[in-house]
């Protein structure tokens, strides 16, 4: 017969309650409207702390959540979605929305991610008008689910080598695309929607540039597998995707999509949401070790009675408002249409290199209960690791910053 465990044998810690740690006011000035986001993101996610503990566990895809999400407005990520009849998210509200979104789970922000900083954003961006009349309510909303494929197999940080190719058979008016190549690491890939697929042109007038494809994922040809045995990120489902001889009409291609900069424009675009996503990991990391400390009793005393545990709750809370500054100041540049690529980069490596110090210590600080997943951190924590990656690994981003800073590029 089996029983559950006794709760004063086995105590168990309610460290999920939000504490909105703001220790210098850095949103205390905000606009309502941007707090209204901000509160709909709070909204959305509660509740869900064990469901998406499941879910990460079983490294199960919680569609129904996503597409929730979509009918709230919430994975737009700021861009201009008014032609449909929509608000539009400011950068901040963007940036409180990813915040929000990776406090609750990382899976479910790289989702956001993926639809609307990288789906929507690409055929907002580049579409034709009849693209954007058929696709781009239904990407919004989360009915058709998007996915954005440039990294491949072999070209990680160097994207812009891409090998997959689109040769052009017939004329860039009627004639045909003929796709071959693989991708990598693309969320959505496999969840039967949309994937906009960045290939390298052989013939015609742009032959050798890179453009973007809208590719449905039934077409013949387009095989994709879920990655498997991820340790990272296991609640969204990320593809491995295949093109064999996949034949395009010539109205695939996005009509505004020239070169590979215009990849390239898409990807700086969401380097800031991955600099918020940071904040909300840390966030939840530093909640869960501050509540544990109220709660966890070890030599007669809460253990945030002692001495040690100050110091590292005291270390912890420092660095997540210095990550809420560079957050909050990188946005009001982007507001105001002053935000530069290597400043966008510094963003990103700051808060997601202090993002993983934070979790460290908040996983030690818990002790053996730091690596439980109902206790959150040890899922953050490796989390994390991907958002530190993705976008531009720490090396890309210094190298960089490296170059504005020097004017000499060491990328070559």
């Amino acid at each position: 017969m089996t029983h559950e465990p006794d709760s004063v044998i086995d105590p168990e810690y309610d460290v999920a309650t939000p504490l909105d740690l703001d220790y210098y006011g850095v949103f205390a000035d905000i606009p309502e409207a941007d707090k209204r986001w901000w509160a709909a993101a709070r909204s959305f996610g509660e509740g869900l702390e064990p469901r998406m503990t499941e879910h990460w566990e079983k490294a199960e895809y919680p569609t129904d959540l996503v597409r929730k999400a979509g009918t709230m407005g919430l994975f737009t990520d700021g861009v201009d979605v008014s032609e449909l009849g929509m608000e539009t998210l400011s950068p901040m509200a963007a940036g409180l929305v990813n915040m929000e979104t990776s406090r609750i789970d990382g899976s479910l922000n790289t989702a956001l991610a993926v639809q609307g900083g990288l789906a929507v954003r690409t055929l907002a961006l580049f579409g034709s008008e009849a693209q954007k009349a058929e696709h781009l309510a239904k990407l919004v909303s989360c009915e058709t689910l998007g996915a954005f494929a440039l990294t491949e197999p072999t070209h990680g940080s160097d994207s812009v080598s891409l090998e997959t190719t689109a040769e052009l058979q017939g004329d860039e008016e009627t004639g045909r695309y003929i796709i071959n190549g693989a991708k990598k690491w693309i969320g959505n890939g496999a969840s039967g929607g949309i994937t906009f697929t960045w290939a390298r042109v052989v013939g015609g007038e742009h032959d050798g540039n890179v453009r973007c494809f809208l590719v449905p994922q039934e077409t013949p040809g387009y095989r994709s597998e879920v990655i498997q045995h991820k340790a990272s990120l296991r609640a969204i489902h990320q593809a491995l995707i295949q093109y064999e001889n996949v034949e395009l009409p010539a109205e695939a291609v996005l009509p505004l999509s020239k070169t590979f900069k215009d990849a390239a424009t898409v990807l700086f675009a969401t380097r800031l949401g991955v600099a918020w996503s940071a904040v909300g990991h840390a966030a939840a990391c530093v909640e869960a070790a501050l509540n544990y400390s109220k709660q966890r009793r070890q030599f007669s005393k809460p253990i945030g009675a002692h001495q040690l545990v100050q110091e590292r709750l005291a270390f912890m809370v420092s660095e997540l408002t210095s990550m809420q500054l560079h957050a909050k100041q990188v946005t009001e540049l982007d507001a105001a249409g002053k935000l530069s690529g290597p400043q966008a980069s510094m963003s990103k490596l700051h808060n997601t290199r202090k993002a993983r110090q934070i979790a460290q210590v908040a996983r030690d600080m818990l002790g053996g209960n730091g690596i439980l997943l109902s206790n959150k951190v040890a899922r953050h924590m490796a989390d994390i690791e991907s958002a530190h990656t993705y976008e531009g690994t720490e090396s890309v981003q210094s190298l960089i910053i490296g170059r504005d800073l020097t004017g000499f590029s060491a990328f070559a």
